[in-house]
């Protein structure tokens, strides 16, 4: 990647949560951000109006991931509009919470079509266009930390999120002679919609279980975001950085505190 910082960053799933923090972060730090969403347009929109209060051109476009693979043309739609793209964050997702036995054939599709063949088409489109412009790049996926341990109840989510951690592992093996740089972030409890705290103060939330006793910010998310864009990150590539409050750390500490079998239910 050249010295010189990106210019144009595409942001998925930017009408809430992570994504709309990686957006209005992204534009602070100088980029144009095309962004997308699939049913918070008003939310993507209010997204667009903070990235253009930053100084910076904002692009919207809806990406429906249950339209495989033509869903894909978005990411170059949005390129076309905004000159190119040096940033990639694939951060649209969804989440099922169902028992292994009881999950179903079409929610448990419905999860890895989004979650992880979603992200494959996406992250190829960016990728061919920054290996096309020939200056380099650089890809994020948004996975969590159940690309690393697991979750139960949500053995779809665990799965598509495990996938995704390997898969970005691959795209970092074959893009870095491109100069295309691509890790991810696994984050823990965001304080976001998705994990019913929309408009809450995650340093007002307890978690007497997690080392930092609190959820995540998703402006903490965003800034590690930010980060994996610069200078100062371009010999990083293939890593997943857990951002999590130190969640994944109380395995065994949670496995000696259990005194009887209630977790074994989902």
């Amino acid at each position: 990647m050249a010295t010189t910082m990106a210019r144009v960053a595409i942001v998925t799933g930017a009408d809430s949560g992570i994504g709309k923090a990686s957006a209005v972060a992204l534009a602070e730090a100088g980029y144009d951000v095309g962004l997308t969403w699939h049913e918070d347009q008003k939310g993507v929109e209010d997204t667009a109006a903070q990235v253009r209060s930053r100084g910076r051109r904002a692009e919207v476009r809806r990406l429906d991931l249950n339209a495989l693979p033509e869903a894909g043309a978005v990411i170059d739609e949005l390129a076309d509009a905004l000159g190119g793209v040096d940033v990639f964050v694939n951060n649209a997702g969804t989440g099922e919470s169902s028992g292994f036995l009881d999950l179903d054939w079409e929610k448990w599709r419905h999860t890895l079509r989004v979650d992880l063949d979603g992200a494959f088409v996406c992250c190829q489109r960016a990728a061919r266009r920054m290996v096309k412009q020939g200056r380099g790049g650089r890809i994020i996926t948004i996975t969590s930390v159940h690309e690393h341990v697991p979750l139960m109840g949500s053995a779809a989510y665990c799965a598509a999120k495990g996938g995704l951690g390997l898969l970005t592992k691959v795209m970092a093996a074959e893009l870095g002679q491109h100069r295309i740089t691509v890790n991810a972030i696994a984050p823990g409890e965001i304080a976001t919609p998705m994990t019913d705290q929309d408009n809450v103060d995650p340093h007002t939330v307890k978690r007497p279980g997690y080392p930092l006793g609190r959820p995540g910010d998703a402006r903490e998310v965003a800034g590690l975001v930010v980060f994996l864009t610069t200078p100062a990150a371009a010999f990083i590539t293939g890593s997943s950085m857990v951002i999590d409050g130190g969640l994944e750390l109380m395995a065994a500490i949670g496995a000696h505190e259990l005194k009887n079998n209630e977790w074994r239910k989902t």
